[in-house]
């Protein structure tokens, strides 16, 4: 059996592992690399094995850098099943369209596949349940409940005398809206996500920050931008400011725009899963739509979009994408950063190269579709929000595995890596870490 890394193997983005026996060839995810242009470059690039081999995918969760190769893999001759459980097609769905209509709209450079390889790849889905087992390519296959995003997922494969276990990416429990991460107790060998292997978030409370920072725009008048994943963050952020509001912590009058078509959609996906929600949450549906408020403006059209910047008085807007490196929160950028009355609050992961990480390592001017932004609004990160696993959260998880032999290292940038490569040593001494590299290949 052999175990290859095609993917945030050194990065956070790109995620692809291929899963080797005599008798299959199992995907494990298949995201974009997002980033840098020499990270995305590599979304055009052969994936270090042959699409058609292989005959089967486990699908973790519907991020894209989880889940954004997987038409091109069918594109190139993949057709095998893509399990994944409900709440993920439903997200899979929406990432991947967007996806393949910002690749057409981008002439300038080459789509790597198209809406019809989309429709194919919706096409190959098989629908699993949490905890319930399913058997495929000689093994038997487990998804627990990672609690990263809805229908996020870690994968358990028990099987020629092996029990593996993939982490995916694991949630910041406890969040706001989804059931916490599921911990996973025994496994020989294991694939753990790294992103923040090197620090644990700020001790603050999110909700507090999201309040400081609209009370300082209701003071001027002036606009708050929230570049945010579609995908969970924007539906945890309408959550919170529901809350604010109904505790007159913020003015019910203040305008929120949720300017997203993805995250519109995605919030339906959302109400439509309130099985997946916590238990505090489930308790107060019956009298309350977690992501409806007074002021929310939802902006479907573009045109609506752009007339964002003629309203006048406090404004919040909610735009993506998460890492500023495309979407409504650019036009955004463009308009309200010069301004210093201007906010804004970064609150997700910025991977190397993006606008947002190079406006939170302090630049001054940013290149925005071309022209050259300056960056004079108040800049504010918060660490706290994100749907990632802190240091002391990755280790909370790794404790939980008794005795494995074999631990991997992903998902992660090489600092956090190392860093927290360290740390798990002095949890587990006799297991052998290693920090595998783009297409390496390892004997199971």
């Amino acid at each position: 059996m052999k175990l290859s890394f095609h993917g945030a193997a050194g990065t956070v983005t790109g995620s692809c592992y291929l899963l080797t026996t005599d008798t299959s060839k199992i995907v494990i995810d298949c995201g974009l690399f997002q980033g840098s242009p020499e990270l995305e470059q590599l979304n055009s690039e052969p994936f270090g094995f042959t699409p058609s081999e292989a005959t089967g995918m486990l699908l973790t969760h519907a991020h894209l850098d989880h889940c954004g190769r997987i038409p091109k893999l069918v594109r190139e001759g993949f057709n095998g099943p893509i399990y994944m459980n409900q709440a993920t097609y439903d997200l899979l769905e929406i990432a991947l369209n967007d996806a393949a209509k910002v690749m057409a709209e981008h002439k300038e450079k080459a789509a790597i596949y198209s809406e019809d390889d989309v429709i194919k790849t919706l096409q190959m889905a098989h629908i699993i349940e949490y905890n319930t087992p399913f058997q495929f390519g000689g093994f038997s296959i487990t998804y627990v409940n990672a609690g990263h995003i809805l229908g996020s997922a870690s994968i358990i494969l028990e099987g020629f005398g092996k029990r593996i276990a993939f982490s995916g990416d694991l949630g910041n429990s406890p969040q706001d809206l989804i059931e916490p991460t599921e911990y996973i107790t025994n496994a020989d060998i294991v694939v753990m996500e790294s992103t923040y292997g090197d620090r644990n978030h700020p001790d603050e409370d999110p909700t507090t920050v999201l309040q400081e920072e609209i009370n300082a725009v209701e003071k001027t008048g002036a606009a708050l931008l929230i570049p945010a994943f579609s995908l969970e963050r924007t539906q945890e952020l309408l959550h919170k400011i529901d809350h604010l509001k109904k505790k007159g912590l913020v003015k019910e009058e203040t305008v929120v725009y949720m300017d997203s078509p993805m995250a519109i959609r995605a919030t339906d996906v959302f109400r439509a899963h309130p099985e997946l929600y916590n238990e505090e949450l489930k308790n107060h549906l019956e009298t309350d739509d977690p992501f409806s408020f007074t002021g929310l403006q939802v902006t479907q059209r573009g045109k609506d979009s752009v007339r964002i910047k003629n309203q006048p008085g406090t404004k919040v807007i909610i735009a993506g994408s998460g890492m500023m490196t495309g979407g409504r929160i650019l036009n955004h950028a463009a308009n309200y950063l010069p301004d210093s009355k201007t906010h804004l609050l970064i609150v997700g992961f910025q991977a190397e190269h993006t606008i947002g990480r190079q406006i939170t390592e302090g630049a001054t001017h940013v290149k925005v579709y071309g022209q050259d932004v300056a960056v004079n609004a108040v800049v504010r990160e918060s660490h706290a929000m994100s749907s990632h696993a802190d240091q002391t959260g990755l280790l909370t998880w790794i404790k939980h595995v008794a005795n494995p032999q074999r631990l991997f290292l992903t998902h992660g940038e090489d600092g956090p890596r190392e860093a927290l490569k360290l740390k798990i040593t002095d949890i587990h001494q006799s297991v052998h870490i290693e920090t595998p590299h783009l297409h390496d290949e390892v004997e199971l």
